[in-house]
């Protein structure tokens, strides 16, 4: 499994518990273009997070970045098993 991959059955966790599993996926389908500029803020907010947080925001930075494992997140968010 991807380092990166291993925050998700939280993160997937976390916005069901919240509520907000649709809305962040409505968000990743509908931003396509707009999840790489949100990629580089991430990344630019690294430094100003904990080292835990920090990792946290990479995987997500990485996320929006390949529009595949977007696709992925998305896919496992709407409870498919890939």
């Amino acid at each position: 499994m991807d380092s990166t991959r291993a925050y998700w059955p939280n993160w997937i966790d976390s916005l069901r518990r919240h509520n907000l599993d649709g809305f962040v996926l409505r968000l990743l389908e509908a931003a396509g273009p707009l999840n790489a500029i949100v990629a580089q803020l991430l990344y630019i907010g690294q430094p100003f997070a904990s080292p835990a947080a920090s990792a946290q925001l990479r995987a997500m930075a990485h996320l929006l970045e390949q529009g595949n494992e977007a696709e992925t997140f998305a896919a496992l968010l709407k409870g498919q098993q890939l």
